[in-house]
């Protein structure tokens, strides 16, 4: 079986636009934890499930694998310093954003896309990362443009509507 290069790997899918959102939850001891997602998707309509995927080398890793719970923040174009504030390791990565309690009390953005209000349903194997099955048990929309992450860097998603082109016969 051929080995996929990883810097390959890495290039091509900077070419999959993904959406940018900031995952918290608060540990036993009342401690605040979140990261910037680089994968999150909906998985399941029903049950409602939807997946995320920390790093097993971060260091909020532990606290997301335990969590009864997690929120996902889905951002919107003006929430790029946050996006990098969480994807940044060490520090209080709360400093300085408008995080404040939502659905569950878990730390959310009021201004936020949508959020999404979980119950851990399954941490699975991922590799490098864990993959964290979300039962979805609250949503909130925003009605703001969502973020995306694309090329590797942060964009707004075109506004203009792909119109199929007319059959030919």
């Amino acid at each position: 079986m051929p080995t996929v290069d990883p810097a390959a790997f890495t290039r091509t899918m900077a070419h999959v636009p993904s959406p940018v959102t900031v995952v918290t939850t608060v540990d036993g001891t009342g401690r605040r934890w979140g990261f910037t997602a680089g994968s999150f998707t909906s998985l399941s309509l029903d049950p409602p499930l939807v997946l995320v995927c920390p790093a097993k080398t971060a260091s909020c890793h532990p606290a997301f694998v335990a969590a009864d719970r997690f929120l996902v923040n889905v951002l919107s174009t003006g929430q790029v310093p946050i996006a990098g504030a969480f994807a940044r390791s060490g520090g209080d990565k709360f400093a300085g954003t408008p995080m404040e309690p939502c659905e569950f009390g878990l730390p959310g953005l009021r201004a936020a896309t949508a959020r999404l209000a979980c119950t851990l349903h399954e941490v699975l194997d991922g590799g490098d990362h864990s993959i964290l099955v979300g039962r979805v048990e609250a949503v909130y929309e925003g009605g703001t443009e969502p973020l995306v992450y694309h090329n590797r860097r942060f964009a707004r998603p075109d506004a203009g509507p792909v119109r199929a082109p007319a059959a030919t016969r």
